[in-house]
């Protein structure tokens, strides 16, 4: 078994040691590319595996030992995991940086089914199989429009799959009940539902019963939202730093990203693919292989295109506050004009462009925590409801046998996501705007004379 290989018992002593390692590397790395010897493919396999056995090593040690450690360890350790999974997006080339975020993954994935049983390897290999599957094919559907690198496809992919640490490392934290010690301030994870909970029933307290749980529940989301959101566009902008030339390149970054996320999150959630394997394909009365492909269907498509459609409007606006300067200039020498962040720079004493950046940013997060949000909320509201209705019917109360009762109430946001998504991302993919190439985005300081 792998922990037995290599030991995971976390010491300061062995800290010290990866962090001497990582930069020992690093220079090594830099005066071979100075002296134009690359060795970014050796570089990148050590760090990678340097950096796995190190996030292995601590989260092993404290989230996996029988008594919790101190709050003051714990949230050092904790910082220590950020830094660690912060130095896999360095400012490296294409083919460094995804052998890099290859290599982690490989060792992440070879210390998960190490400790799996045979039984559940099997499962966990047909599951991310299948959920390989559709991957590719929607990452063939919208690269069609503007073709990219493969190693730049393959290095959003790997990213879009690391986003997913930061919830999953919460998840953790909450099912230890942990408590995280900061030295200025304390922390204690709680659940989102949990912390929901508390908010309506401290704040709103006019709202009890179903109002309350209703809301409670749609502020559950958003959090978690917030969270994979947030997270999606950090790994997009650290990875595809210095890479797009367009804004085209950015929506197509972020959709990608959005595709390695929801390839993770079906492969590592057991309620999802793994779930599906179990159900119908491992079953005592035999296989059921109809029940599987619709439900693999049906997840593959939905769900995915959530992540698409809310990830790939932030990639949108993330392209926009990229290109600021050269699309404020190419828009005037078309007749458009920015009032709104004229008379903001007027005000504030800013330059134009920056408040441009800073207000697209700023949409483009809300509009992808607004869209994820929307879509959960709206799938878990039937099973709120008094008599959980599952059709139109159910809703107005029709007699049975109503053409009513044949129209899911499911149906409706899939139809807005998948075919207004779709439309929605077409529409940005073949504006005249997203295909110019402005070229590398170069950042300069603006320097105001008193």
């Amino acid at each position: 078994m792998l922990p037995e290989v290599f030991p995971l018992d976390f010491s300061l002593t062995r800290t010290a040691a990866v962090l001497v390692a990582v930069a020992a590397l690093a220079a090594y790395d830099i005066s071979r590319r100075m002296h134009r010897h690359p060795s970014h493919a050796l570089f990148a396999c050590i760090l990678g595996t340097i950096l796995s056995l190190g996030i292995l090593g601590i989260t092993q040690s404290f989230l996996g030992a029988m008594s919790a450690p101190k709050p003051h360890i714990l949230g050092l350790a904790v910082l220590l995991v950020a830094l660690l999974w912060r130095s896999l997006f360095g400012p490296w080339e294409v083919q460094t940086k995804g052998i890099l975020l290859g290599v982690f993954l490989f060792w992440i994935s070879l210390h998960i089914i190490a400790d799996m049983a045979p039984a559940e390897r099997s499962v966990r290999f047909i599951a991310t199989i299948v959920a390989l599957i559709p991957a590719m094919l929607w990452c063939v559907l919208f690269l069609k429009y503007h073709k990219e690198r493969i190693g730049l496809v393959a290095l959003m992919f790997f990213s879009g799959m690391l986003a997913t640490a930061p919830i999953l490392f919460y998840d953790a934290l909450v099912r230890r009940g942990s408590e995280l010690n900061f030295f200025v301030f304390a922390l204690k994870p709680e659940s989102f539902n949990r912390s929901a909970d508390l908010f309506v029933s401290g704040g709103l307290l006019g709202n009890p019963g179903l109002k309350g749980t209703i809301l409670a529940t749609f502020l559950s989301f958003v959090v978690v939202a917030v969270i994979e959101e947030v997270s999606k566009y950090w790994v997009l902008r650290k990875s595809s730093e210095g890479f797009p030339t367009s804004i085209d390149d950015v929506i197509q970054f972020a959709i990608v990203v959005a595709i390695g996320f929801a390839f993770a999150e079906n492969v590592l959630n057991s309620n999802y693919f793994m779930g599906f394997v179990r159900e119908y394909l491992l079953r005592p009365s035999g296989a059921d292989i109809l029940g599987f492909l619709s439900n693999v269907t049906g997840r593959s498509v939905l769900t995915s295109m959530v992540h698409i459609v809310s990830t790939g409007v932030l990639g949108y606006f993330l392209g926009l506050a990229m290109f600021a300067g050269p699309y404020i200039r190419d828009g005037q020498r078309h007749g458009q004009r920015f009032p709104l962040f004229r008379s903001c720079s007027r005000v504030l004493h800013l330059p134009e462009e920056t408040l441009f950046r800073l207000g697209t940013l700023t949409c483009g997060l809300l509009a992808a925590v607004l869209l994820h949000s929307v879509f959960n909320f709206l799938v878990t509201l039937p099973d709120l409801l008094p008599g959980n209705p599952r059709t139109i019917g159910d809703i107005f109360g029709s007699p049975a046998g109503s053409p009513f009762h044949w129209i899911a109430l499911l149906l409706f946001p899939s139809l807005f996501y998948v075919c207004g998504g779709f439309w929605v991302l077409t529409g940005l993919f073949l504006r005249r705007e997203n295909i110019q190439e402005f070229g590398h985005p170069v950042h300069t300081e603006v320097f105001v004379r008193g």
